[in-house]
């Protein structure tokens, strides 16, 4: 096995994380300034980490021309953000909306997305995304760079206040059947990928020799 110590590998790169912790869920979110200004953005640094309660995460490093990503700053100053669901079809639409783009311009608009309106946040919705997720402000957690090069990540947790649905999407029994969206994931590089085969796995139980 090659083993690398990225404390000790001068050209150490640190993509090299994205593509072992792969495929990864997408966290498009989308913000909304005191102002009204209305952000979207995607982010593969993203999770579910509870059920009950309902809390989801998102994070990134710092960019390089500002003190933090805009929706950051967005959600530190409302408290509000809305996942949405990237499936295959809309990767374009999402690919555009990663468009390092000047505070306060509309990604909707870039990337030709309809708002959906929410209703207990004020952030909107993508309106054709299968599935959203209305979430307020838990915590932002900061990393502090560890090493020369390192940047400060902040790391957002958010509680699920409300669920957006597709119907179509909806069995009879209430489940929602994600491999139909074709949900996007990311893996290393510029390289994203959708759901292959399928196998149910129950979780095995004690025996009782």
């Amino acid at each position: 096995m090659l083993f690398i110590d990225p404390e000790n590998t001068p050209d150490f790169k640190r993509s090299l994380f994205n593509a072992i912790v792969a495929p990864r869920p997408i966290g498009w979110i989308s913000t909304m300034s005191p102002g009204g200004s209305v952000n979207l953005a995607p982010f593969s640094h993203f999770n579910l980490v509870s059920t009950a309660p309902p809390v989801v995460i998102f994070s990134c490093n710092a960019p390089t021309d500002r003190h933090e990503k805009d929706s950051i700053t967005n959600v530190r100053a409302t408290g509000e953000f809305v996942t949405n669901l990237v499936t295959w079809e809309l990767r374009e639409p999402m690919n555009i909306s990663s468009l390092d783009a000047p505070y306060g311009i509309d990604e909707f608009e870039l990337a030709g997305l309809d708002k959906a309106p929410s209703r207990k946040v004020r952030p909107p919705r993508v309106a054709c995304s299968p599935a959203s997720m209305e979430c307020k402000l838990l915590r932002i957690v900061q990393i502090e760079p560890q090493r020369p090069g390192d940047t400060v990540s902040n790391v957002v947790f958010g509680l699920v206040v409300g669920i957006h649905l597709d119907p179509a999407f909806v069995d009879p029994d209430g489940r929602f059947d994600v491999a139909r969206t074709m949900p996007l994931t990311r893996l290393g590089g510029n390289q994203y990928a959708s759901v292959g085969p399928l196998v149910d796995l129950a979780r095995p139980s004690p025996r009782h020799d």
